[in-house]
């Protein structure tokens, strides 16, 4: 069989040539990063702006985690049995923790993260969700599945205050609006007395708000009938006017404070989760949508999202992964969005969403999938965004490809009108030609990026090579002529050898041609063997390849040994053997392993030769064979043998060859 190998100069050439096409039409690194956490469930998210920390609860692993804003552990607070609810109070000094598993509301300092008291609220109170208003701690409590079964009302409010010499705890602050489990707890920005409360469990819908000036939770308004269902979580707006919930839907509801009458809402996505409200107002409105966008941020006064984010999926899932409940806050002063998550397999992620403020646009590239070299080709495209780009946006445009690997800049495109752009190249090198199309960005839109492959046919490079078809005997020295015609700057041939066989293929030259475009190699033939000229292209001829097959003839020699003398027949010389010796016959063909020799035998008879016996006669790994002859009776007859290698009887490495007959006769 023969045994082809790929060059490996060429190999590597279009490795190189392959890696540099990708690696210009991968995009930028996206600006958002996510980082996973010791965690497996999410109670609740605060950020603390002083100490530049995040501070998350996990009520499965009872504990509360301090990140950094990139997501780094700085510290952990343990031996918090279903700790859910956080609220930081207004020095940021201190942390605390509705621990529902212990009956008590534990505070933890934010610069050390470590736990400092702890405050019983009440037995079998699992307290829940906190909320700091009018200088106390109020907490949203109520039985669970993990104390007993849930009932439709069962939630309260109640109030820990820290004010003087011992902790003094009130509960049942508001026993008639019959919250379904533990409501949820927020304070109003705009009024530190304003506190707000909503149903956590799906039994009921109730939503009520509070002033608290007084020390006690007098209700200002309450609405139990717009709607059906738990809320997930809610925030007041900076000025406290309106209140945001999620609530089952696909939209977030928006509330009038003072009376609680839905004033609108904020389209969202099945199973609204979260929501949180940044000092300028701009709105963060979550879901847990598996399969479509999570988050949707809206400007002050917006009703279209200015950016949508979509959370891929980290665990074994194929949904995205999940966005829990009260997962949303606002950096405190800054603009970034962190978001929690959570997957199938009970891990948990801090996402760092860094221009959730400006509009995403996105950037489509097209052209042509296959062009000629030199000829003029068309790329289009478009640049679209929540918030819409004027005509004249400028486009920066780069062409990479085989002659400039690093690409070469095009210049600046314009935005037309509708978001549209195109314009037109003529390629200089031919493969892979990527066109990528970028824009910078600005206050309102995050920078994007998009590009276009085309593939440019080569020209067609002109390669023979010579000797194709000959066939020489073997050791013979055959020379080979590569011939080159027109290129444009590589005019380097390479002439590999690949004997049949198994012997490997091998580099015979590699030069430049000379000035008639010609490049000559020379090899001693051994055995059928395919040359090939290869030309590895440049920019704009391509590859090619030319082939030439030579055939081999095997090396054969036979000689015989014994004889005791030499008799003349006519003009031809015999070996002359006595009957009673038995001729030697020493065959030799190149070796090559399982390989035979075939002896022919001929006698002279009635005057002519007559064919007698042909036997096949295996060689060693020399390439020797040993035979000998029986001349019992043969006395008074001639005969005459040659030894024969045979293209295919045990392999194809050779061509058939002859060796030359041996005359001998028999006396007594």
């Amino acid at each position: 069989m023969r045994r082809r190998t790929l060059s490996a100069a060429t190999a590597l050439a279009v490795l190189f040539s392959s890696a540099a096409l990708v690696a210009v039409t991968a995009g930028p690194a996206a600006a958002d990063s996510s980082r996973k956490l010791p965690l497996t469930t999410v109670g609740d998210v605060v950020v603390d702006g002083v100490h530049h920390k995040i501070f998350i609860s996990d009520p499965n692993l009872g504990k509360v985690v301090a990140t950094d804003y990139s997501g780094t552990v700085l510290g952990t607070v343990a031996d918090l049995p279903g700790v859910t609810g956080l609220a930081l109070s207004d020095d940021a000094g201190r942390l605390y923790a509705a621990v529902p598993g212990a009956d008590a509301v534990v505070a933890l300092d934010t610069a050390s993260v470590t736990e400092q008291s702890r405050y019983a609220i009440g037995e079998n109170t699992r307290p829940r969700f906190l909320a700091l208003a009018g200088g106390k701690i109020w907490f949203g409590y109520g039985a669970d599945a993990n104390n007993g079964a849930w009932g439709d009302d069962d939630g309260d409010i109640g109030s820990l205050d820290l004010s003087g010499a011992e902790p003094v705890v009130a509960l049942d602050q508001d026993t008639e609006t019959d919250y379904s489990g533990a409501p949820r707890l927020v304070t109003s920005p705009a009024d530190p007395n304003a506190l707000a409360a909503a149903s956590s469990y799906y039994n009921r819908f109730a939503l009520a708000t509070y002033d608290v000036t007084t020390g006690s939770a007098v209700r200002t308004a309450r609405n139990t009938t717009a709607l059906t269902g738990m809320t997930s979580d809610l925030a007041y707006t900076p000025d406290g006017t309106r209140l945001i919930t999620a609530n089952p839907g696909n939209v977030h509801h928006v509330w009038q404070a003072s009376d609680l009458a839905e004033t609108g809402t904020y389209a969202s996505e099945y199973h609204p989760t979260a929501v949180a409200v940044a000092a300028d107002g701009t709105v963060a409105a979550g879901a847990d949508a598996p399969y479509d966008d999570d988050v949707y941020v809206y400007r002050p006064g917006a009703k279209t999202a200015v950016r949508t984010y979509d959370f891929p999926s980290t665990g074994t899932s194929s949904g995205g992964d999940d966005l829990p409940s009260g997962a949303l806050a606002w950096e405190p002063g800054g603009s970034r969005l962190f978001a929690v998550t959570t997957n199938y397999d009970n891990s948990v992620r801090l996402h760092v969403l860094s221009e959730p403020l400006k509009s995403a646009p996105a950037l489509t590239v097209k052209a042509p999938a296959t062009a000629p070299l030199d000829k003029a080709l068309t790329v289009s495209g478009s640049l679209n965004a929540t918030l819409p780009l004027p005509a004249g946006t400028p486009l920066t445009v780069t062409r990479y490809d085989a002659g400039d690997p690093n690409g070469k800049a095009l210049g600046v495109k314009p935005l037309a009108s509708g978001g549209t752009f195109s314009f037109t190249d003529k390629p200089t090198a031919a493969g892979n030609v990527t066109y990528k199309v970028a824009y910078a960005g600005d206050a309102d839109h995050s920078a994007a990026a998009g590009s276009a492959r085309v593939n440019v046919a080569y020209y067609k490079t002109p390669l023979t090579l010579d000797r194709n078809g000959l066939t020489v005997n073997h050791a013979t020295t055959v020379t080979y002529t590569a011939t080159l015609g027109y290129t444009y700057k590589n005019r380097v041939v390479e002439i590999w050898a690949d004997p049949w066989g198994t012997e490997p293929k091998r580099l015979l030259k590699r030069g430049t041609v000379d000035s008639k475009g010609k490049l000559s190699a020379s090899m001693k033939m051994s055995k059928d063997t395919t040359v090939t000229a290869v030309f590895a292209g440049d920019t704009r001829y391509g590859r090619a390849e030319a082939k030439s097959t030579v055939r081999t003839r095997a090396g054969v020699s036979t000689t015989l040994s014994r004889h005791y003398k030499w008799t003349k027949f006519g003009t031809t010389w015999y070996r002359t053997f006595h009957q009673t010796t038995d001729p030697l016959i020493t065959t030799w063909h190149n070796a090559y392993p399982g390989r035979y020799t075939r002896l022919d035998l001929q006698v002279w008879y009635d005057g002519a030769w007559r064919s007698g016996d042909s036997q096949y006669f295996p060689l060693n790994s020399k390439g020797m064979s040993y035979v000998t002859l029986d001349g019992d009776g043969a006395a008074g007859y001639r005969f005459r043998i040659r030894s024969v290698y045979v293209d295919g009887y045990t392999d194809y490495v050779n061509t058939t060859s002859y060796g030359p007959w041996q005359y001998f006769n028999f006396t007594r």
